[in-house]
């Protein structure tokens, strides 16, 4: 018996499975745009900060 003709027929090679967020024609900036280098360093600032607070036992080493 000839297996390689059992069963239903494939789909076509590289269709995507579900649809995109960002897909073409559609609205591309759903989660906002990019960020400004100075947002990207003021908020990079802001997590220093944060973490370099005097008396954190959480620290390596302490």
């Amino acid at each position: 018996m000839d297996y390689s003709k059992s069963g239903g027929q494939r789909g076509p090679k590289g269709a995507p499975k579900h649809r995109e967020h960002n897909a073409w024609g559609s609205d591309r900036k759903q989660q906002g745009g990019r960020a400004s280098k100075e947002e990207l360093v003021e908020r990079l600032k802001a997590a220093a900060r944060k973490t370099d607070t005097p008396g954190d036992d959480s620290a390596p080493g302490a």
